[in-house]
């Protein structure tokens, strides 16, 4: 895991470092001491594509009419963004699908919550040593991420593509042990992040949409199979630490996010790869 922290504007006086290492925020933080005050900048943690993309274009196109003044910080990692969130050290957070949320919470006592639904990434399995699904064979290795919704997720994917057989009834849940038929493939588990760079050592891998495109992969193009967005439940999201929900500022970028203006740059942009899905978070 690289919990690298990449400062994509220069608002205030935080640097990237001091925010990958602080333990906690205070009240001298400029995000915890700027919460609630429309007049401060709102600073959102980000995975780098396509969620820092995005509000980069929110920030460069829209923000400064709708008087928001957006910082927004890049983060490497499915963990820090959430842990930045619930201790103030950043405002906001934009990287994240409901089950993940769901599962981080709980598993590590946070109250983190969502605001509004903005993009859908399918995930979808790559390789570069066979052409199709058929031509994976008995012995060969494939790779998926190893936290436990995106696990299921991709294990899902496959029994959905008859690459795997899974218990009745796991679905998204579903781990390595409710494979019922492996069919003779071996799986690696790894951190989401490090899929990618793994591809030519495997024989497959199912990718996480975002880190799909940042490896320069064409999901719709690419992928050997490829998540339906139809009755999708893994809309990201913009989110917050509950009881900032109506924070002025907040409010003002989620509308920005669901505008007209960002479903046209991300359908321009992503073509199909990253997907809108906007409306209420749940």
């Amino acid at each position: 895991m690289r919990n690298t922290v990449k400062t994509i504007a220069a608002f205030g006086g935080i640097t990237a470092l001091t925010l990958g290492l602080t333990a906690c925020g205070t009240a001298s933080d400029p995000a915890s001491a700027g919460a609630g005050d429309a007049s401060a900048p709102l600073v959102v943690a980000a995975s780098p594509t396509p969620h820092a993309d995005i509000l980069t274009y929110v920030k460069d196109n829209l923000a400064q009419k709708a008087g928001l003044k957006l910082e927004v910080k890049e983060f490497t990692d499915y963990v820090l963004p959430n842990t930045a969130t619930q201790d103030g050290q950043v405002d906001a957070n934009y990287f994240q699908h409901k089950p993940y949320l769901d599962d981080f919470n709980k598993k590590q006592g946070t109250t983190i919550v969502p605001v509004v639904d903005v993009h859908l990434e399918p995930l979808g399995l790559y390789s570069q040593k066979v052409k199709s699904l058929k031509d994976l064979k008995p012995g060969q290795t494939v790779a998926v991420p190893n936290d436990t919704t995106n696990e299921g997720r991709a294990l899902k994917l496959l029994a959905d593509n008859g690459v795997i057989a899974l218990k009745a009834g796991v679905g998204a849940d579903a781990k390595l042990s409710d494979i019922t038929d492996r069919k003779g493939l071996e799986f690696k588990e790894l951190e989401a992040a490090t899929v990618p760079r793994a591809l030519s050592d495997v024989d497959a891998a199912v990718i996480n949409g975002n880190y799909a495109i940042e490896a320069k992969l064409t999901p719709a193009k690419d992928a050997l199979a490829l998540e339906k967005s139809e009755g999708n439940p893994y809309a990201n999201f913009l989110a917050v630490k509950k009881g900032n929900e109506d924070d002025p500022r907040v409010r003002k970028l989620a509308g920005l996010l669901n505008s007209p203006e960002v479903r046209k740059y991300i359908e321009d942009t992503y073509k199909g790869s990253v997907t809108p899905a906007f409306g209420a978070a749940g």
